[in-house]
């Protein structure tokens, strides 16, 4: 079976999981942690970069920083993953779910300001698949009206929307280390910011409400509790296993594009024939191969199709289930406008085996298993 997933291995992980668990600092903010933070900040010219355990803790951080309170009302794209709305609805906020645009997977942006009211706090974009959501658009709803843009950019790290990366264009941005994407420590991830305003208090809430960051670059003679907070910091272990892939960056952005352009090369003539869709990016969007999809005819026609892949030892998967439909986003939100495509695409859609570590001839085996189905 060729699986959907695997974690990325470049062959240094165990090398500097060694040197971390040797160097007596395996906590949160040891040194591979402070070098994973460095590279994110060097690399995509951002001013602050906080790891944390989760791009799920890094959501809940951006809720706090932006001050969101009970009662307020937030507006993201219901097709995502519920981490999207788990970090307000903590907060106490009503989420409020916008339509889609059929041909990215991304919030429409054109349907954002009819949902604003005078309680709507912040808008989420959340950029499906690396492929960056039209932030100009956003950020002039937001710059209008007053609201944080706390971007979602769980997939979309080594992305870039009009030559900026994704996650230093809004007020705050959020990525995902989890083995399912590019780059990996098993679980975790990062809150990125420009603004100096939010350090102190985004340390003070990362390291349970304590000013310990301030004690260990000697701004202070001992570290108390003064405000709210949790513990957010991931163990330097896992930052070490990180670093060793963004040593590679490039060379596991190279891989992954490869096998996304053959991917799309193979099946550009199913698509002419009219019998799946492939994907779709903006000349605004630099991707970064997160994932390859299909889309084709319905519900009915990706579960027959699945099963195929499946019955040839190909690993694929539909992808989230709209959380307007979960009895949570019922319960925690509502759907602005007409769902007109949110619901329909979310069935269509089917994700290929895509990882740093597939090889070719694997990939080669499943665009030729895919080109010899006749059942669509």
């Amino acid at each position: 079976m060729i699986d959907f997933n695997r974690a990325p291995f470049t062959g240094k992980e165990t090398e500097y999981m060694e040197q971390a668990i040797k160097s007596g600092k395996m906590c949160g903010d040891g040194p591979f942690t402070k070098k994973c933070a460095k590279w994110i900040c060097d690399t995509y010219h951002v001013n602050h970069t906080l790891l944390t355990t989760s791009c799920t803790h890094a959501l809940e951080m951006s809720a706090y920083l932006a001050d969101i309170q009970p009662g307020d009302e937030v507006i993201m794209p219901s097709y995502t993953f519920c981490s999207t709305a788990d970090a307000f609805v903590l907060r106490g906020a009503k989420i409020v779910f916008v339509d889609i645009r059929p041909d990215t997977m991304n919030i429409d942006e054109r349907l954002i300001e009819e949902a604003v009211t005078e309680k709507t706090r912040a808008i989420v974009p959340v950029h499906y698949a690396g492929v960056a959501c039209a932030m100009d658009e956003i950020m002039a709803i937001a710059k209008k009206h007053d609201l944080k843009v706390v971007e979602d950019a769980a997939q979309g790290m080594n992305a870039y929307y009009k030559g900026k990366p994704l996650g230093t264009i809004g007020d705050f941005g959020c990525y995902s280390f989890h083995e399912t994407k590019n780059y990996t420590m098993g679980e975790g991830g990062a809150l990125l910011f420009q603004d100096e305003r939010y350090q102190e208090k985004a340390e003070i809430l990362r390291e349970k409400g304590t000013d310990r960051s301030k004690f260990f670059r000697g701004q202070v003679d001992k570290y108390t509790w003064v405000d709210f907070g949790s513990s957010y910091l991931p163990s330097d272990l896992n930052a070490a296993y990180l670093y060793a892939q963004l040593e590679i960056a490039d060379e596991i952005n190279r891989k992954r594009l490869q096998i996304y352009n053959y991917y799309h090369e193979a099946l550009a003539p199913l698509e002419e024939k009219g019998v799946l869709t492939r994907p779709f990016v903006p000349d605004y969007a630099t991707h970064n191969a997160h994932m390859y999809y299909v889309k084709l005819r319905d519900l009915e026609a990706r579960s027959r199709f699945i099963s195929y892949l499946r019955e040839h030892g190909i690993w694929a998967v539909f992808h989230y289930v709209p959380l307007h439909s979960a009895a949570a986003g019922q319960k925690f939100g509502r759907f602005h406008g007409e769902d007109i495509y949110t619901t329909k695409e979310s069935e269509r859609l089917v994700r290929l085996p895509m990882y740093y570590n597939l090889e070719m001839e694997q990939v080669e085996y499943i665009a030729d298993t895919i080109l010899k189905y006749q059942n669509w």
